[in-house]
């Protein structure tokens, strides 16, 4: 039986990974002392890998296709297939943003401020081209974690780190002077495995079912019963991705209406539906819109 090779973020998006494949219809169940992970999938076979190192593999044909961030992919400045976006993080639906910061009583205050000056990062060699780029001379230097302390503490000038909503960068006494690039996961392929019609067919396959399942977490189902009378003034209030659905109850002049909304909308809608004649209002959660 053929195999697609597939890789799994280690780190950080590990989980939150598994937990969307789940979601899409995958289990995926991890052994701490393996970094062969099953899946109830014959034609998948999985492998741990961290995400800095995930493009790296895919482009040499170590693995087929695999989930990492854009921010690896310019950083190993691989030759890979991008074949879908999935947005998606530990914390939050958002992409992440990987930032320039000094401190916050610094006197660096633009790009041309840091000729001269040292940077840690670990997104060393990204940082080393945008700068040779701009003809703007900086020591880059590798940071293997607590980046924020070493320009807190003055080890180093300034700092390129990756943030979601940079509260840990305040908290440490940094600001924000440069945005670099927004970043999220990504599912990659191989560029030889793409072309191969089987493999090419798999990793659509996961593609689909992934942003499926991304999307669905942003809405959810919405289900109410409306005599025949009010049915006009509740459909023209309840949004939906194409048309409400609407059957008739079983031998009375009462409707079943169901539609699929965004998650955010609920708490205004359901005030509104009531208000309108709707009774019985029913809100589930989806797993895949797809």
């Amino acid at each position: 039986m053929r195999k697609l090779k597939l890789g799994i973020p280690k780190g950080s998006l590990q989980d939150a990974t598994i937990k969307l494949f789940e979601k899409s219809g995958w289990k995926i169940n991890v052994n701490d002392r393996s970094y062969f992970p099953d899946i109830d999938d014959d034609e998948i076979e999985c492998s741990i890998c961290r995400a800095q190192e995930m493009s790296r593999y895919v482009e040499n044909g170590t693995l087929d296709a695999g989930i990492t961030g854009r921010d690896w992919i310019e950083e190993n400045e691989s030759d890979v297939v991008v074949v879908e976006d999935l947005i998606y993080s530990k914390r939050s639906n958002k992409p992440a943003r990987w930032v320039l910061a000094v401190r916050a009583d610094s006197d660096i205050k633009s790009l041309e401020d840091l000729r001269g000056k040292k940077i840690a990062t670990e997104l060393v060699r990204f940082t080393k081209r945008f700068f040779k780029e701009r003809n703007i001379d900086v020591d880059v230097e590798f940071s293997w974690g607590a980046t924020e302390a070493k320009v807190a503490s003055g080890l180093v000038d300034a700092i390129v780190e990756v943030t979601e909503t940079g509260s840990t960068i305040k908290a440490h006494g940094l600001k924000i002077i440069y945005e670099f690039m927004k970043t999220n996961p990504q599912l990659i392929a191989n560029k030889e495995s793409w072309k191969d019609p089987w493999k090419r067919a798999k990793i659509e396959q996961i593609a689909l079912l992934l942003k499926g399942a991304l999307r669905a977490e942003r809405m959810v189902g919405l289900k109410m019963n409306v005599s025949k009378e009010n049915a006009e003034k509740v459909i023209k209030i309840l949004p939906s991705l194409r048309a409400p659905t609407v059957a008739t109850l079983y031998e009375s002049d009462w409707l079943s209406v169901e539609a699929v909304v965004d998650s955010k909308q609920v708490r205004d809608l359901i005030p509104k539906l009531i208000k309108a004649g709707a009774q019985d209002i029913i809100e589930y959660p989806l797993n895949k819109v797809i």
